[in-house]
């Protein structure tokens, strides 16, 4: 299993003249990795500027809207990132719950229209530092991937490429990585939540990433102390040369 590597622009950065920069960059830098799947998820605006035609990288779309078409001012279809060139799509990253207010239940709708359009999803989940501090993770984690999956058939994970991303919030762009071990304990919750929603077979064959103040320091070890599958990536992606560090180093392990 390929281990997958999503770069995560959010907005960033301010003009398509450095998009394009740095998306060439990123690309040339990866060209020669062959055992690693990387996916660049850049604003929206965007992604039709950046298709590549043997899609390496594969372009992912920040997010999603719930609905195929009609009146809903700002929002994009599944249809319409798919005509992007879109392979991947986010869903339910941490701050689009925290500034935005995305509830599970919306998760859950993004989720289903992305698995009917055949887009692969990356689904996001993790607690915040305070229901950490509280005891909460597993049943924050619990509860974010039931009602996520709520009503969506083994079949339909069975005929997608759906990852689910674990990303404590306290982590992101602090620059304190959750440390490995820790973040495994969080990786085994995961696998057996989904084992019993689902079944073991089908827990093995979802991709688990971390993300969370990720650097070309600290990839490997979640890939190989921690038996993550891939990773999400902030502000790592926006630096060209630490981005093909993360990758190659990743690569490697």
């Amino acid at each position: 299993m390929k281990p997958l590597i999503v770069a995560n622009w959010k907005m960033n950065p301010q003009s398509l003249t450095e998009a394009k920069q740095l998306f060439n960059s990123l690309k040339k830098g990866i060209k020669n990795v062959k055992n690693v799947e990387v996916v660049i998820c850049p604003p929206f605006l965007y992604l039709s500027q950046l298709q590549t035609t043997n899609y390496k990288p594969h372009l992912g779309a920040q997010d999603v809207f719930w609905e195929e078409k009609g009146a809903f001012t700002g929002e994009i279809s599944p249809k319409m990132l798919k005509d992007s060139g879109c392979k991947y799509v986010i869903i339910g990253h941490s701050e689009r719950r925290r500034y935005l207010k995305e509830t599970d239940e919306m998760i859950n709708k993004k989720l289903k229209v992305t698995l009917k359009r055949k887009l692969s999803p990356i689904l996001c989940i993790g607690e915040t530092r305070k229901e950490r501090g509280q005891g909460k993770t597993q049943t924050i984690l619990k509860n974010q991937l039931k009602k996520a999956l709520s009503k969506i058939s083994a079949f339909n994970i069975q005929n997608s490429k759906l990852a689910i991303a674990y990303e404590p919030v306290w982590a992101i762009g602090t620059g304190k990585a959750c440390s490995p071990r820790e973040a495994k304990k969080s990786l085994d919750v995961i696998k057996k939540v989904i084992s019993k929603i689902y079944d073991k077979k089908l827990a093995k064959t979802i991709k688990i990433l971390y993300g969370g103040s990720v650097n070309g320091k600290n990839a490997a070890s979640y890939i190989f102390e921690a038996n993550f599958q891939g990773l999400l990536v902030g502000g790592a992606s926006l630096d060209p040369r630490e981005f093909v560090i993360l990758v190659k180093a990743v690569s490697r392990s």
